[in-house]
């Protein structure tokens, strides 16, 4: 299933949900990667990425069009939370659908169905 949702066109998950992680995963602790100049602070114990705290939401480090072509700017800094969204799982298509985005397999469906004739 992953390989029919295509992320560098989509993006969705970085325009509908906060990304939080934990605040060590900024760089400004040892070891963490995310840039710190890109968070907001959460909790004392949270960060998220800046535009991700408000609405509407948009990463900061999301560049393009959702659902046209994207990218993100910090991809091999991203934090956990960015890691663990798989293409196709369930925060995929619920951010997939909140920007009325349909699975590539029913797109393709819909395609090849006979349309309805108006009388």
């Amino acid at each position: 299933m992953a390989d029919e949702f295509d992320c560098q066109r989509c993006g969705a998950c970085c325009a509908v949900f906060r990304v939080s992680f934990y605040w060590a995963e900024a760089d400004d602790a040892p070891g963490g990667t995310v840039p710190v100049a890109l968070t907001r602070q959460v909790s004392p114990q949270h960060r998220c990425m800046a535009g991700t705290e408000t609405q509407p939401v948009r990463c900061v480090a999301l560049q393009g069009e959702v659902g046209r072509s994207v990218g993100c700017s910090i991809y091999a800094q991203r934090s956990s939370t960015c890691r663990s969204v798989e293409p196709g799982d369930a925060q995929c298509r619920k951010a997939r659908a909140a920007h009325g985005l349909e699975s590539p397999r029913r797109a393709a469906i819909s395609a090849d169905s006979p349309q309805p004739q108006l009388p």
